[in-house]
């Protein structure tokens, strides 16, 4: 378990170092992980490093072993420039939607790979080809592909425990493509909501141009699952806390003081993304339009010391101090006083104690991750009394629907939910708490680990799965020597995605010298015969390879040139539907902007490769729809593509021009390879000794997959050197 900070601090007085544990929900929940799993916890321990002698460093290495953690020693400058740096003052302001707050330094950013490297570094010290290796947080966004790249082998698993923000906030980081592609070298991505899972996907779709099925993204050969997992807490622990008799005690003392007012409760870190300014502005506009309530409710705020040193803190933290003055000032009278304001950190007997003597918790962070505050009140609160309000734009709003949901900048809502609350029956009351408790009882913080782990284990077996069909170098070795021993070869090469990558025009995927070589090389061997199958037109493709000794098939299996040069089709072409489906397509085209139309002798293509992912995806839905229920009484089909929708006349298809090549001659070595659904037609009609590649991953008929154009073309490469070597012998 990697995060920023160990669930323990390490501090020097005089000259002896302590270990003390450290606050924190993730820490308290990674504790309740079965005690069958092995853990070590990898994070820094909170001491500036710069300065620790050797023995220092062993010292503390030994004393954090003895709780299964091991330190990531980092200096005071590291600390600087990456946590209070980058990580807190760019990452946080930008995915809590405080873009005006956000810092964009390239030192910063220069530091924070530093860091993560250093992660990786010294978790490699350790790790064994065969663990689990769960990272936390945004502080090591970029470690995933670190770790990936020096030992393929790991389990990884990524959570981010803030918000993930939509893209058109995430586009304005300048390191964003770095950032996602950290991100992806896990295994599993995991998010507190699947309002931050959509905003993710979108960042990839824009960014990386990577798409989604079913929550799983394929990232080069690999499957990268990603998904919702909302943290949960110890609850039983905090329901038990009521029967506590110090509890009881804290509680009684707090309503003994209070005497017969109502008591609002708000609790929070001392952070601008809080809202507690906010909060207080409610309550002041609270009291002024209904001062029936004055004298009969406090608010009692508790803010916990965040980030002392930073300016944007202390100033944070006068402008609180001013704002409960001013509202004690002007409401409070001699023997009340509307605020009690506490500035300090809270341990856990006097914080269940405040969550049972509280009528109502406000929790409204302008924007929070989850929120575990909100569950903690809701799980402490044993007779089923009390009022949640909560924002709608934290974690938990979207699994605590019972409470009273506000926006956190409404503050004229803000008021009507304190007045709500507060005039609340009993019974509703408790009706609300209970189908909450239930919900919190059952997803509590040892099913959230559980949940991330074995989803970790699940798409992993998917990967191993899928990995079984690669073209390993077994299966290399001895299609080399099958290739090597045969004399009546044919090869059926699909073109783009094949033998050539995709590009965002299609005119600009022309053959490069590689590819042009190796077929010629291929070519040259009079025991070979190649056919290049494609779905491009037969002007494009004769213009490009037609200087070569191969067979052409264009417009997938609409027209064939044999090798005596003349182009011929198995049915003329017709002109009629395309008069009605054109229009439509160039419809959607102007509605589209990036989307063009390309028409071919038996098709037209509707090409939405370069335009905007989101809306293309829609209008491509919108299109298909409209085809396939136009198209029902014509003699044409609807096929989608990469980023293509084809419409094309029935009984073209690849599988049909292969079976015609086939069945030419007596050949005694076959090898299909391709990547798309219209090659899944020639896999189709190949004998079963053939051998059929997919490039890229995917369900598919062949019976074996390589990763990209560049493995499909050392493949092709491998062969002409085993003929060669089998020629020498």
């Amino acid at each position: 378990m990697v995060a920023n900070r160990l669930p323990v601090s390490v501090s020097k007085r005089g000259s002896e170092f302590h270990v003390q544990p450290s606050p924190g929900g993730l820490a308290g929940g990674l504790a309740s992980l079965p005690d069958s799993i092995e853990r070590l916890w990898l994070g820094w321990p909170g001491i500036d490093s710069e300065h620790l002698k050797p023995q220092d460093r062993q010292y503390i290495r030994g004393e954090l072993a003895k709780q299964d953690c091991m330190p990531v020693f980092l200096s005071q400058r590291q600390i600087d420039q990456y946590y209070l740096g980058f990580c807190n003052e760019t990452l946080w302001p930008l995915f809590h939607y405080f873009s005006m707050r956000t810092v964009f330094e390239p030192r910063f950013w220069k530091a924070y790979r530093q860091v993560n490297q250093v992660f990786c570094d010294t978790l490699l010290k350790v790790a064994r080809p065969e663990d689990s290796v769960w990272v936390h947080d945004f502080q090591l966004m970029l470690l995933p592909r670190m770790l990936r790249e020096k030992m393929a082998g790991l389990a990884v698993g990524f959570f981010l425990h803030i918000p993930w923000p939509s893209f058109e906030l995430f586009r304005l980081l300048p390191w964003r493509e770095e950032i996602l592609d950290g991100l992806l070298g896990a295994d599993l991505v995991g998010f507190h909501s699947y309002d931050y899972v959509r905003h993710f996907f979108s960042s990839i779709t824009r960014i990386a141009g990577l798409e989604q099925t079913l929550g799983e993204v394929k990232v080069q050969s690999r499957i990268v699952k990603v998904d919702a997992f909302p943290m949960g807490i110890d609850y039983a622990k905090y329901a038990d806390a009521a029967r506590h008799e110090q509890v009881r005690a804290e509680a009684d003392e707090i309503r003994r003081t209070v005497g017969d007012r109502r008591i609002v409760l708000s609790i929070d870190r001392l952070d601008y993304t809080k809202g507690i300014v906010e909060r207080l502005e409610a309550f002041d506009q609270f009291l002024c339009t209904y001062p029936e309530f004055k004298g009969g409710v406090v608010l009692i705020v508790v803010a916990v010391p965040s980030r002392t040193g930073v300016p944007d803190y202390q100033q944070l933290r006068e402008r609180l101090e001013q704002l409960v003055g001013r509202i004690n000032g002007e409401y409070g009278t001699i023997g009340y006083m509307p605020i009690w304001y506490l500035y300090r950190n809270m341990p856990f007997e006097k914080l269940t104690a405040l969550y049972s003597a509280a009528d109502v918790a406000m929790v409204t962070p302008l924007r929070d991750g989850m929120n575990l505050i909100a569950k903690e009140f809701v799980a402490t609160r044993a007779d089923g009394r009390g009022v949640l309000v909560l924002s709608e734009t934290t974690g938990a709003a979207s699994e605590l629907g019972e409470a009273l949901i506000v926006n956190p900048h409404d503050k004229a809502a803000i008021v009507e939910a304190i007045k709500t609350a507060l005039e609340m029956p009993p019974t509703e009351q408790q009706e609300r708490n209970r189908m909450m408790q239930e919900r919190l009882r059952r997803y509590d913080i040892s099913r959230w680990g559980a949940d991330f782990l074995s989803a970790l284990v699940t798409v992993r077996a998917r990967q191993q799965e899928m990995a079984v069909h690669k073209l390993s170098a077994d299966i290399r070795g001895t299609l080399c020597a099958e290739y090597g021993k045969s004399t009546r070869r044919l090869l059926l090469l699909d073109y783009d995605g094949t033998l050539v990558s995709f590009r965002r025009r299609p005119v600009e995927a022309k053959p490069d010298d590689e590819i042009i070589g190796l077929l010629e090389h291929l070519t040259a061997d009079g025991g070979n015969t190649v056919a290049i199958i494609t779905g491009r037109d037969r002007k494009t493709i004769d213009q490009w390879l037609g200087g070569l000794n191969v067979i052409l098939v264009a417009e997938h299996g609409g027209w064939i040139r044999e090798k005596d040069g003349v182009w011929r089709s198995p049915q003329p072409p017709n002109e009629d539907w395309k008069r009605t489906i054109r229009p439509i397509l160039e419809l959607f085209s102007d509605r589209t902007p990036g989307a063009f139309v390309e028409e071919k002798d038996f098709s037209l293509v509707w090409h939405y490769r370069r335009a905007e992912p989101a809306l293309a995806h829609v209008r491509m839905q919108e299109l298909r729809d409209t085809l396939v229920n136009l198209t029902e009484t014509m003699d044409v089909g609807v096929f989608e593509g990469s980023k293509i929708l084809e419409i094309r006349r029935l009984g073209i298809s690849k599988g049909r021009a292969v079976a015609h090549l086939i069945a030419q001659n007596g050949w005694d070595f076959l090898l299909a390879a391709g990547d798309d659904y219209t090659d899944e037609e020639m896999f189709a009609v190949l004998p079963a000794d053939a051998y059929s590649i997919r490039v890229g991953i995917g369900a598919s008929r062949a019976r074996f997959n390589v990763d990209t154009v560049h493995d499909m073309r050392s493949v092709l490469t491998r062969l002409l050197e085993c003929h060669t070597v089998s020629s020498l012998a």
